[in-house]
């Protein structure tokens, strides 16, 4: 018997390896993309969340105090001011919501005391926020992000005056 010998070629040595590059050519390309994708969902999420959060607060704000007409846009130092009125153990107490230089701000106080706009509690920062009574009830309120992108709410009062 004899026995073949097979001659080795060049090609048996350079398919494999071509193969493996071209693998991992499309690894690194479905990765590098993935990053890109992720990279652009997560500053997304980031510039929504100012916009939309400031706007949900708002909204709960006005569905916690949404009685006997409490709620209304009153102006404070120039600034308009989202005014939730109510009375606790017959005193009269407003919390004003209202945007301070680049912060929107929450100031819960007595009717009969005099504060300052600086006294508000930060809540969070935005560009500029808003606000106004389109017609008796109904509100429109108007969240700006630090690129510019404006998200709106409308909102109305559920009890009746």
């Amino acid at each position: 018997m004899k026995f073949r010998s097979e001659q080795k070629h060049v090609i048996d040595f350079i398919f494999p390896i071509a193969v493996f590059f071209v693998f991992a050519a499309s690894s690194l390309a479905v990765l590098i993309l993935a990053a890109n994708i992720y990279r652009s969902q997560t500053e997304e999420a980031g510039e929504n969340y100012v916009a939309r959060t400031s706007l949900s607060y708002v909204n709960e704000k006005i569905r916690q105090n949404d009685f006997d007409g409490g709620i209304s846009i009153r102006t404070k130092e120039g600034q308009d001011c989202l005014a939730l009125s109510s009375v606790n153990d017959g005193v009269t107490y407003t919390t004003y919501i209202y945007e301070y230089e680049g912060m929107l701000m929450e100031l819960f106080v007595r009717d009969d005391v005099e504060v300052t706009l600086r006294d508000g509690k930060n809540i969070m920062e935005v560009q500029d926020f808003f606000m106004e009574e389109t017609s008796d009830g109904l509100f429109r309120f108007t969240a700006v992000d630090f690129k510019g992108n404006e998200t709106t709410l409308i909102a109305s009062e559920r009890s009746t005056q």
